[in-house]
């Protein structure tokens, strides 16, 4: 009766084991699947949807938007934060703003470094014509990004011969 007893024993314990493995088993299995969806290449897969659903006959039509934008991206920033007092409706407002300037290449980058005195100049003129009411707004920040870049790009154009910068990017804004 004793030995029947452990018998059982002994096999609920086989049989709790054999569940744990094959657990610990399907999690592996899940894991790894997982892990070829999301690290796995589908560079093809894109490829092959395209393909069928453009054929060969077929033209697409992309608009032109100037000249190649060749070499890597690099981010020059300002040194210190810009702050300006802006004219507001009800009251005068103090505006800081972090920027950032991005190039293409690096000796676009030095450039940019060598005239950073001028391009701080021409991002204090820039956000002067703005108003705190413009400000408070999405639309009003991009204009005054524009405005900018704008006026970031004719004085590099002058100094330098060349526009060099491609975007103004704000990475800090504070308005009180």
């Amino acid at each position: 009766m004793a030995d029947e007893e452990l018998q059982m024993e002994d096999d609920g314990k086989k049989s709790k084991l054999k569940m744990i493995i094959i657990i610990i088993v399907v999690l592996l299995v899940a894991a790894g699947g997982a892990a070829y969806f999301l690290l796995g290449s589908t560079d093809g897969q894109i490829e092959s949807e395209v393909n069928t659903q453009v054929g060969p006959s077929e033209t697409i039509e992309q608009e032109y938007s100037g000249p190649a934008k060749i070499g890597t991206a690099l981010y020059v920033s300002i040194p210190n934060p810009i702050t300006f007092n802006v004219p507001g409706a009800s009251r005068d407002r103090l505006v800081e703003i972090k920027v950032q300037l991005m190039v293409r290449g690096t000796d676009h980058e030095e450039q940019v470094k060598k005239y950073m005195p001028h391009i701080q100049g021409a991002l204090n003129t820039a956000f002067s014509k703005a108003n705190a009411d413009d400000l408070a707004t999405e639309a009003g920040k991009i204009a005054v990004r524009n405005t900018a870049l704008k006026e970031v790009q004719k004085t590099l154009k002058d100094l330098a011969g060349n526009e060099l910068v491609e975007q103004v990017l704000f990475t800090g804004f504070v308005m009180q």
